[in-house]
């Protein structure tokens, strides 16, 4: 299973927002009733892992050297920073303020399903993000990417 698709929610002013059905099944179906969300370390949006998800990661994390510069700062920025966010029985999470504050959203917010994992994005830096992922330059190296992977 993986999370695909792009969903637009409102958030209110106390950070509530609903997770998208579609993730709400996916998540459930893994035995799931929470995200982990932390900051994304190369974009202004939120990445969230099932609980499933983030334990593999900070499990590979943990078997990194404690004193190595970059593991330090991997640590600091996006594992410190990850809060566990409940689903309610609404299907509504509540984004904590500093991570609403560091990606920007106020209130509407888009939901993007990248296969293991859940981006959340304000929609003025989503929509930018797709512009720059229009350039030529961006979309050669996105099709070299994907024949890579091809058989």
């Amino acid at each position: 299973m993986s999370f695909t698709g792009v969903h637009q929610h409102s958030i209110d002013a106390k950070g509530r927002t609903s997770l998208p059905a579609r993730f709400r099944e996916l998540l459930s179906a893994q035995g799931g009733d929470k995200l982990i969300v932390t900051t994304h370390i190369l974009s202004d949006c939120l990445v969230a892992f099932t609980p499933a998800g983030w334990e593999a990661l900070t499990a590979a994390v943990a078997r990194l050297p404690m004193f190595d510069e970059t593991t330090m700062h991997l640590t600091r920025t996006f594992i410190a920073p990850a809060q566990e966010v409940p689903v309610d029985k609404l299907g509504r999470v509540l984004i904590p303020p500093t991570l609403r504050e560091y990606a920007g959203l106020v209130e509407e917010v888009t939901w993007a399903g990248v296969v293991a994992r859940i981006e959340i994005w304000s929609p003025p830096r989503w929509a930018e993000m797709n512009r720059v992922a229009q350039k030529p330059e961006t979309k050669a190296k996105v099709v070299q990417k994907l024949a890579s992977l091809m058989i």
